[in-house]
């Protein structure tokens, strides 16, 4: 019997090769398609050449994409820039990674004729959201370059669903953690840095005062999720991807133990963070699994 195949765009990343891993178990050949900006070809080392082919290759540059779509049935697009601060000092790079990107990646597709586009979203799109937990239909209000080319993409992914009939499902994904989780500066990732730091016996950074939200979701929560979406028969729709539950950064840094030391609040950052799950829930019959206390053990123990 023929392997499905499965592209996954940056997908040598914290959250590609997390899902690289759970696609392999089930059997699929997969592509990966990164450019090695963020992305690590250690987290894919343990996987063989038959099961992942790991293509060095800039999703910006048209050109060369649509050969890796031959008989692929399934895009899972990760690939992209995720930071917040960078984005507002280069908000050109952002645009030309996460929309033209994004944009490239559909125009292959829909030439490939693949059976569904799955796109990684950001919850970042609803800025500072009046109800929580939010829902799907909150308004969206981009604070940031790096938010508003999330969003951007994921207009360009249902457009090509309006013009162009291409299955599609876009996920926007709250603050995701596990293993293989970069840092990257002061304001890398909340568990990367903690755990960083507490290893190092240095203090825990927290940006702000600490009493801010975020809605936390384990990756292997998360690609549980994604593989379910991409398996059903649901087309062109958005999902939230959290956990449906509110943590304070200062709760997180107290779990983990240690001194603390607070530095300046970043720019659009909202102080509540929580998603409205019902949706997915319904949908898919999909709930997350693993608790913050758990996830938090399990960063320890990797």
């Amino acid at each position: 019997m023929k392997k499905i195949k499965s592209i996954v765009t940056g997908g040598a990343g914290f959250i590609g090769s997390n899902l690289v891993d759970r696609l392999v178990k089930e059997g699929q050949k997969i592509i990966v398609l990164d450019n090695f900006v963020s992305g690590k070809r250690g987290n894919l080392s343990h996987h063989s050449k038959k099961d992942v082919e790991i293509i060095n290759l800039d999703i910006s540059n048209a050109k060369k994409l649509d050969k890796y779509l031959k008989d692929v049935s399934y895009v899972f697009h990760l690939a992209g820039l995720a930071e917040i601060v960078p984005s507002i000092k280069k908000p050109k790079k952002y645009f030309i990674n996460n929309v033209l990107g994004t944009l490239n990646m559909l125009e292959a597709a829909k030439k490939a004729k693949v059976k569904k586009f799955i796109y990684a979203a950001s919850s970042s799109c609803y800025g500072s959201p009046k109800k929580i937990p939010t829902p799907e239909t909150e308004k969206i209000h981009t604070q940031h370059p790096y938010a508003f080319t999330k969003f951007l993409g994921e207009e360009a992914v249902i457009k090509y669903a309006d013009f162009f009939k291409m299955p599609n499902i876009s996920c926007r994904f709250f603050n995701v953690y596990g293993p293989r989780l970069n840092t990257t500066g002061q304001y890398g990732a909340v568990f990367s840095n903690f755990l960083t730091q507490k290893k190092k016996k240095r203090p825990l950074t927290i940006v702000g005062n600490g009493k801010q939200t975020r809605d936390f979701i384990h990756v292997d929560d998360l690609t549980n999720a994604f593989i379910k979406l991409a398996r059903s028969n649901l087309k062109n729709k958005i999902y939230n991807l959290g956990s449906g539950k509110e943590t304070s950064i200062n709760k997180i840094a107290d779990i983990i133990g240690g001194k603390k030391i607070f530095i300046p609040k970043r720019p659009g950052d909202p102080n509540r963070s929580c998603a409205n799950i019902s949706k997915i829930k319904k949908d898919i019959k999909w709930k997350p699994k693993i608790s913050i206390i758990e996830g938090i053990e399990r960063l320890f123990e990797s």
